[in-house]
């Protein structure tokens, strides 16, 4: 019996199995041996206790079988539907995926970047709901392949597949003017936020386009949360009662807003008719279910994946890296009760 003061090693399996160190690491490995060897080293590793070592093996090999997702919020379903999409491609390739919480903080953001030096993930997907200089140098020096999914600079050096807000937020401002409401409330995002900037830009260019004057009364700005929505749906009653609609830039919003409606004693859409985007499963849920944009969450997740792993395999093959590509998503408006046309609402 082999008796040593550390974790078992090849020598220490070896010796316990019976067979040669060769054979130990052909076995541990994953490249084979006779049957009755196989069987031995196993045994052996198991009784001694042997784990193996995931970093070593990628530092040898240059793969570890991992993947990272990071994005602002894993309990957000956009997030949700994403991961889905990226789990079920990247899993079918042998990758297992870790998934990573920024909660929007920037450092954090680039300290997965980074991490990526340490080869314990083979590549990255990451989704920034801002976009510094700090993230683009990052992204340009990263040691292994990344995809963005988001809205980056033209000249940005990796892959990005990103939804158009701006159409999205037309679709949604535009189809509430067309069922009679004229004076729209909006509800943002931080506006130093790509999604926030982009939305709010879609709002005021829907109203200018349809001839309506927009009214910062009718406009809030807060986070992306339903507790956010909920507060500033009460703060647009209180300074500007006569809304007939609002526009929220997502459904979390848009559910917060609904449920201010509600206490109110408003009615949707009778009173105030209800639009929010990214349509998750949450706006489904609710009485009246709300209408919201698609904006491609699942899509955008599985694009992202499929870019990512044409990189790692355009390294592997030791071809030269083609350019930087880009891909847009585009957005649906899904119509439902929240905005039914005002002579059927009323």
């Amino acid at each position: 019996m082999v008796t040593t003061g550390g974790p078992p090693t090849v020598e220490t399996i070896a010796e316990r199995a019976g067979v040669s160190i060769a054979s130990v690491s052909r076995v541990l490995n994953g490249h084979g041996a006779r049957p009755d060897t196989v069987a031995r080293v196993r045994r052996a590793a198991q009784e001694m206790g042997y784990v193996p070592n995931a970093v070593a093996r990628s530092l040898k090999g240059g793969r570890s079988m991992q993947l990272t997702f990071a994005m602002q919020d894993i309990g957000n379903p956009v997030y949700v539907a994403m991961v889905r999409q990226i789990q079920s491609l990247t899993k079918g390739h042998g990758y297992r995926l870790l998934l990573h919480s920024t909660d929007a903080v920037v450092e954090d953001e680039l300290a997965v970047v980074r991490s990526l030096a340490d080869r314990t993930s083979d590549g990255l997907v990451l989704c920034p709901i801002r976009i510094t200089p700090e993230h683009l140098e990052a992204l340009r020096t990263a040691a292994q392949p990344v995809v963005v999914i988001g809205s980056l600079p033209e000249d940005a050096p990796v892959d990005s597949v990103r939804a158009d807000s701006v159409t999205g937020s037309e679709l949604a401002v535009r189809h509430l003017i067309e069922t009679g409401r004229r004076r729209i409330a909006f509800i943002n995002g931080p506006t130093d936020t790509v999604p926030g900037r982009n939305r709010h830009r879609g709002y005021h260019q829907a109203l200018e386009a349809c001839g309506i004057q927009a009214d910062a009364a009718l406009a809030e700005t807060t986070d992306f949360t339903i507790e956010a929505g909920a507060q500033a749906m009460h703060r647009l009653l209180e300074a500007a009662p006569g809304a007939d609609a609002v526009f929220c830039a997502n459904d979390q919003l848009a559910l917060g807003a609904a449920q201010a409606l509600h206490s109110s004693g408003l009615r949707i859409p009778e009173d105030v008719a209800v639009v929010g985007m990214d349509d998750t499963v949450l706006v489904r849920a609710g009485w009246p279910p709300l209408s919201s944009v698609d904006l491609g969450s699942a899509e955008r997740g599985r694009i992202a994946a499929q870019m990512l792993l044409d990189r790692i395999a355009e390294r592997g093959d030791g071809a030269a890296r083609a350019p930087a590509r880009s891909r847009t998503a585009t957005p649906r408006l899904v119509v439902r009760a929240s905005s039914a046309p005002v002579e059927v609402a009323r």
